[in-house]
């Protein structure tokens, strides 16, 4: 069997090597993959994006079955277009795919299900966004409607932050057409959350949760990435949270997606915030977030093939997905001013840290240049660690993290670790 897999991140290389277990694939392809993917796939300089080129491939080199991972494919139709072509894949339809498409869409869907989130308002034209500002008494969060990599929010400590966003957004155009309309909506607190579900759009399994950290900074400092690490499970996330989360969030929003005609089938992804008030939605994605899907499979013990092939044939019911007891932590390494300027070309010296016990080193932003991995992004590996206890799985990945080099590499010294101070202080 022949298996294509989309993208060319720490996710994707996260789900090759996942998928890699099941015996009956034969050969893997990547697009366009990166450095550390070559080594069991073959990279086709295809852009995630160019999706006629990507059914060409498909259809030419009978390709069995296809694995999409980031959304920008997902939202513009890249699960429809395979489909009708008749090649299997993971990943929901574009009708379905706009609950990350569209941060309005998604929170106006919210409201009319009674699914808990965040008070907001949409807007089109910057002058009504301004005069909105000037009325509420609430430091907000600014939003760009569309994908923008993660990027494209901004929580305001002050209303001439939330000014500046919104004029970065509508006037400049910094994130393109995903900002000219954006979401202003109230800012919640609590604690972060991120769990991703599998999901057939009739059955709905929530996988490990996970922290993810998105300031660039120790401290929750610097701006917005698309990731520096994650933590799982979440320390935060309790069982009875979890509970309350089937009932009032993952089941509702499948049942919603069902009504609204946009049945979901994928990783269905929920960003979550444990507020005093009970959890509420932040965010859905259409897709395995980066990089919490390389602390989470590293933990699956079902095959993950057989979850996505049944997922696709709309029979998750009978599969038993199951995860060890075990923690993970990941630890992203990044070129040295992302998510802003850098620069790339630099080998990376690993020092034996993919070969230490429980550790696997995720490739992002790396190509391979004559025998050399190379960096190549601004996310360049992600450095994930296996063991008893979220605290272990902590230590042993900024073990192996500390053994790698290449120039200007940077990484937050401090994933999980306020979650684990009070985890530890609780039941100290």
């Amino acid at each position: 069997m022949k298996v294509m897999i989309v993208g060319g991140g720490g996710r994707e290389h996260a789900l090759l090597e996942t998928l890699r277990k099941n015996p009956k694939i034969d050969a893997f392809y990547a697009l366009p993959g990166n450095g550390g993917m070559s080594e069991h796939a073959t990279c086709v300089p295809i852009k995630a994006t160019d999706l006629d080129a990507i059914v060409s491939f498909a259809t030419e080199n009978g390709i069995d079955f296809a694995v999409i991972g980031p959304d920008d494919p997902l939202i513009l139709g890249l699960a429809d277009r395979l489909r009708a072509a008749g090649i299997r894949c993971f990943g929901p339809c574009a009708a379905a795919a706009a609950i990350e498409g569209s941060k309005s869409f998604a929170k106006d869907l919210m409201k009319r299900y009674n699914i808990p989130t965040a008070a907001y308002e949409v807007f089109d034209r910057a002058e009504d966004a301004y005069a909105y500002l000037q009325r509420i008494s609430f430091l907000p969060v600014i939003k760009a409607d569309g994908p923008a990599l993660g990027k494209g929010v901004t929580v305001a400590t002050s209303e001439a932050e939330a000014k500046e966003a919104v004029y970065a957004f509508m006037e400049q155009g910094v994130f393109g057409e995903s900002g000219k309309r954006v979401v202003i909506e109230e800012h919640l607190y609590g604690y972060e959350a991120s769990v991703l579900a599998f999901t057939d759009g009739k059955t709905i399994v929530p996988m490990v949760s996970a922290l993810d950290h998105k300031r660039a900074l120790d401290g929750d400092c610097g701006p917005n990435t698309g990731g520096m690490g994650a933590l799982a499970p979440n320390p935060y996330y309790t069982k009875e949270i979890a509970k309350e989360c089937m009932e009032r969030i993952f089941l509702p929003t499948m049942h919603a997606m069902n009504a609204e005609g946009r049945t979901f089938r994928g990783c269905l992804y929920f960003g979550l915030m444990l507020t005093p008030n009970g959890p509420k939605v932040i965010e859905y994605n259409c897709r395995f977030g980066d990089p919490e899907t390389q602390a989470v499979l590293p933990l699956l013990e079902t095959d993950l093939f057989e979850i996505m092939l049944a997922v696709e044939e709309g029979r998750l019911s009978e599969v038993p997905v199951r995860f060890s007891g075990g923690a993970a932590c990941c630890v992203v390494l990044a070129s040295g001013g992302y998510p802003q300027r850098y620069q790339t070309g630099y080998p990376i010296l690993l020092n034996g840290a993919d070969q230490m016990e429980c550790i696997s080193v995720f490739h992002a932003g790396t190509i391979q240049k004559q025998g050399l991995f190379v960096t190549s992004g601004g996310r360049v590996l992600g450095v994930t660690a296996v063991d008893k206890s979220p605290r272990l799985a902590q230590e042993r990945a900024y073990r192996a993290a500390e053994r790698i080099e290449f120039e200007h590499a940077f990484y937050r010294r401090d994933i999980g670790e306020q979650a684990l101070k009070i985890g530890e202080l609780r039941h100290g």
